[in-house]
């Protein structure tokens, strides 16, 4: 019995030593649920940073931490999400940071500026955060600090895929800007946050098991505020046509029917004026 205690006490050592240090301690062999889709809930006030939703692994295995406003800790400190990764046949949980600039976080496409490449929600000018309208809500609270541009997602394709590595995860590297991103001096979560992601680990009702990848409460607009006014559930993922399927129609008729339909341009005009250069005419003709 004393030995069992003693096996419990060091776990759960372990376990503070992961949040406080980002230290790479949790070895799960089951990969996490793909991220559920929701809307931001809109910003309570000025230079609020929003912190994505993520999968945490708890006693009864995975649980969702809704996505929230947080105040940074210091000014121009931005966050960089944790994500889970592949490595010997485990997967394991890199916990997130402040720091001055976005480091790696796994190419997990989070979502609201977070398009698995660096942060383009917005950015500090002095002490000041500046705000990029295209992919935050607003809403009606005053901020006059902001500016509109569109995001392009980094990669080809969007997934709801949670994880990098293995055999269906994510396939994203470090970059040399993330090289340098990781040398930079990092600040742990604060203590909201980390109050913020116990009281989720208690909530049955945020467990994968329980809501089957759809919480009820996916993002939040205040820290540790997991009921009542300001939270957001997340919807039904939306399905995604396999490509073979998108190719399907136009290959099947050989005679531009399916191309026609699709909204694609007829083939070109050929001039059969004799007259006319003959390389023209070679191009052209299909």
């Amino acid at each position: 019995m004393r030995t069992i205690r003693a096996f419990t006490l060091f776990l759960s050592a372990l376990t503070m030593v992961a949040s406080a240090q980002a230290q790479v301690l949790i070895r799960i062999t089951t990969p996490p649920p793909p991220l559920p889709v929701y809307v931001q809930p809109v910003i309570p006030g000025p230079d609020f940073i929003w912190v994505p939703g993520y999968w945490a692994w708890g006693e009864f295995g995975y649980f969702w931490v809704p996505g929230t406003w947080v105040r940074a800790p210091g000014p121009g400190l931005l966050w960089t999400p944790g994500y889970w990764g592949w490595h010997d046949g485990v997967y394991t949980w890199r916990a997130g940071y402040w720091g001055p600039r976005v480091g790696f976080y796994g190419g997990v496409n989070y979502g609201f500026g977070y398009t698995g490449v660096g942060y383009q929600g917005g950015y500090w000018r002095d002490r000041v955060f500046v705000y990029n309208t295209a992919v935050t809500r607003i809403g009606a609270v005053q901020i006059t600090n902001v500016y509109n541009k569109t995001v392009v997602n980094q990669t080809t394709s969007v997934t709801n895929v949670s994880y990098n590595g293995g055999p269906s995860g994510l396939k994203a590297q470090p970059t040399a800007q993330d090289a340098v991103a990781a040398q930079d001096k990092h600040v742990p979560p604060t203590a909201l946050q980390t109050q913020h992601h116990d009281a989720a680990g208690k909530d049955r009702a945020l467990l994968a098991s329980v809501n089957k990848g759809k919480p009820a409460v996916a993002a939040t607009a205040r820290v540790g505020e997991l009921s009542g006014h300001g939270t957001v559930a997340a919807r039904a993922l939306e399905p995604r046509p396999h490509p073979a399927k998108l190719q399907a129609g136009p290959r099947q008729d050989r005679r531009g029917d399916a191309t026609k339909m699709a909204g694609a341009p007829g083939p070109k005009h050929v001039n059969r004026n004799p007259k006319a250069q003959p390389h023209h005419d070679k191009k052209n003709n299909p």
